[in-house]
């Protein structure tokens, strides 16, 4: 397996690919990693698909895009993953082209953001980075599945380590609510999804969570002084972190293309047939136990029944049974 670490970037993991006639589908692509992603992917030659709320937003980042790659080829679609109606109206229309996707990388989110609810009456954080996703990613499997060699990348985050997800109260009607954990249920759910994927689909498809690590884009745009406090106090007390951490609470922070590096190359590389369904961190395989920080994880990530049951809930919520294989 290629070594690479924290601060090994997309065109490093790229370096020497050519991915000519490849589908990527990125949601969240109008800034941050997933433009950064949609960037490297087209230097690479792949064709991508990206996705988001803002057609105005979507256009900047591929003027951005081909202002240093003018051959990069890039369509767009309007995708409100906290919309139910709008994913299905997309997912519809996708579909109707007859065009394949080889990998689907599921990139958008929210973060500890106040309290509120989707269109569909389910807890923000946990409707949009799961639900939304789940939604999206089982409408638009049979293009997947006639994908070549086709994968599904789940941007999860060490934020997993907040909270496992709740099954019983997911919309904190039963519990106050708290930002941290609301996002922790959702990266674990992402986790939790990617588990069952696998179990599904077996080798027809290779499918990767992800923790990109610290990245200072517009997904902290929530983040207040007191909510910033409580994940410095965390880092301090956990026992996984550098010396330097449990001082400050400070976090490694990345570039944005040292961000976007795993989950290109959880696209990508082939180092990782062997580890279907994996964790990872740093362009490296996940860590039991080891700091969340980097390629860490909580092994309650990995339980084969809540990952099936987060499954019937996630079906429940979006009112549509899925099927074990299509």
């Amino acid at each position: 397996m290629t070594t690479y670490g924290p601060e090994t970037t997309t065109d490093e993991v790229l370096l020497g690919h050519d991915l000519t006639g490849r589908h990527f589908m990125i949601t969240g692509a109008s800034s941050g990693l997933g433009e950064e992603s949609s960037r490297a992917l087209a230097q690479a030659g792949a064709t991508v698909t990206m996705l988001a709320r803002n057609q105005s937003k979507l256009d900047t980042a591929i003027e951005r895009i081909k202002s240093s790659n003018p051959s990069a080829i890039l369509n767009t679609g309007i995708v409100d993953l906290s919309d139910q109606q709008s994913i299905r109206d997309y997912a519809q229309e996708f579909l109707a082209t007859g065009v394949t996707i080889d990998v689907l990388i599921n990139n958008a989110g929210v973060m500890v953001c106040p309290y509120s609810k989707t269109v569909d009456g389910i807890e923000m954080q946990f409707g949009t980075n799961h639900i939304g996703h789940f939604l999206l990613t089982n409408l638009l499997m049979p293009a997947i599945l006639a994908g070549t060699n086709p994968r599904i990348v789940n941007l999860s985050s060490a934020g997993h380590t907040h909270s496992d997800v709740n099954l019983d109260d997911p919309n904190f009607e039963k519990c106050e609510y708290n930002a941290w954990e609301s996002y922790g249920r959702s990266k674990s759910a992402n986790i939790h999804f990617t588990q069952e994927i696998v179990h599904r689909y077996g080798d027809r498809i290779q499918s990767f969570a992800v923790h990109p690590g610290v990245i200072m884009t517009e997904l902290g745009r929530h983040l207040t002084p007191e909510l910033m406090s409580e994940m410095t106090e965390r880092v301090k007390s956990r026992s996984t972190s550098s010396s330097e951490a449990k001082e400050t609470g400070a976090l490694p922070f990345k570039s944005v293309e040292a961000g976007a590096a795993t989950q290109v190359w959880a696209s990508v590389t082939e180092d990782l047939a062997e580890n279907n369904g994996a964790y990872l961190g740093d362009c490296q395989l996940g860590v039991e136990g080891g700091n969340p920080s980097e390629s860490g994880y909580l092994p309650y990530i990995f339980n084969r029944d809540t990952a099936e049951a987060l499954w019937s809930l996630s079906e429940e919520l979006v009112k549509q049974e899925f099927p074990k294989s299509t």
